[in-house]
């Protein structure tokens, strides 16, 4: 068991226990390597590149979950200081064949980066790495950036064939809730497995997007469940405490301004928004009723405080798995 999503001491053991087995192993190009991969794998498979320790790269990470930048961008600093991702995994592979089995919590299900792809061929650069790195301001040692300037720090481009499937996907979450939908004689609609952004300007968009469909029966007609997934972001300002998933729904909550025909559920498949015990939050028509004012909460990126004292925190405890978001909307 290690630390998501900022890595710790025993990710970096077993990614390290996993290296040796390899070593240890001796393979040959008769061997098959059998690789199972999930979200969450870029923090649990961590061995820091030579040009930095174990605290430095996670500050690091820590500095990039507060900036806002999307997944893919995240990603592809992780993967440059890295040993093991960007196809790193794969080389020390070798001469094996490889067999990766896949659970996406990225939008687009792309495997480079998914875990930020450690047994596929890496399409990102260094240069790219380094102007995410100063596009956030992100506090970086002369040391790793002269490692990000040298050739050492690129990862591979090109690695044998290997075989790659999807054993789940954001997708396979919104069809399971849209047949459950079904069952209980709702319409669902699925919007997106793959909308990211800015959470709270997402919740604004969905609640508009509710509005819409309650006072014109478009584009769906009530009632109905609307579906969504992906990975949305929060750039934090504030000091409260909360996730992206209770951060969308606070947003959604103060555009909706207690709407009657319009409930809703935003939560993190692998049970853990951000790094709270709750895997995300409701809200009802009422909610505002029995709720404290909600945009200092918002502004203070303090989402938490707000849905625990009005009482609709969901808590699930680790499900031990992560296709990212969920969420649904209710409109009656």
């Amino acid at each position: 068991e290690a630390s998501h999503p900022v890595p710790d001491a025993a990710g970096m053991q077993a990614a390290y226990d996993i290296l040796d087995l390899l070593k240890d192993a001796q393979l040959t190009e008769d061997d098959l390597v059998i690789c199972v991969i999930s979200g969450g794998g870029s923090a649990l498979l961590s061995v820091p590149a030579p040009c930095l320790d174990h605290e430095e790269k996670r500050a690091i990470n820590k500095a990039l979950l507060k900036s806002g930048a999307p997944i893919s961008e995240m990603n592809c600093v992780r993967k440059h200081l890295s040993a093991v991702k960007g196809g790193r995994l794969a080389q020390a592979c070798q001469p094996a064949q490889i067999c990766t089995l896949l659970i996406s919590d990225v939008p687009g299900d792309d495997p480079s980066v998914i875990a930020s792809g450690p047994t596929v061929p890496d399409p990102s650069t260094r240069q790219e790495a380094l102007a995410i790195i100063d596009k956030y301001n992100i506090d970086i040692s002369d040391k790793v950036r002269s490692y990000l300037e040298s050739k050492e720090s690129e990862t591979p481009k090109e690695l044998p064939p290997a075989t790659i499937k999807m054993a789940a996907t954001a997708q396979t979450a919104l069809e399971a809730a849209a047949k459950k939908a079904e069952e209980l004689g709702i319409t669902p609609y699925i919007l997106s497995d793959a909308i990211e952004g800015e959470a709270k300007d997402c919740g604004q968009f969905h609640a508009a997007l509710a509005k819409q469909i309650v006072t014109r029966n478009q584009p769906f007609k009530a009632p109905c469940v609307v579906i969504s997934g992906g990975e949305t972001t929060v750039t934090i300002k504030g000091n409260g405490r909360g996730g992206r998933n209770t951060e969308f729904l606070l947003s959604m909550l103060i555009d909706l301004d207690g709407h009657e025909n319009i409930a809703a559920i935003a939560c993190d498949t692998d049970g853990i928004d951000g790094i709270e015990d709750n895997a995300g939050a409701y809200i009802l028509a009422n909610t505002l009723e029995h709720s404290p004012a909600p945009k200092p909460y918002l502004e203070n990126n303090d989402a938490y405080s707000f849905f625990e004292k009005a009482g609709t925190l969901i808590k699930t405890g680790p499900t031990k798995t992560n296709v990212n978001d969920f969420r649904a909307i209710l409109i009656t």
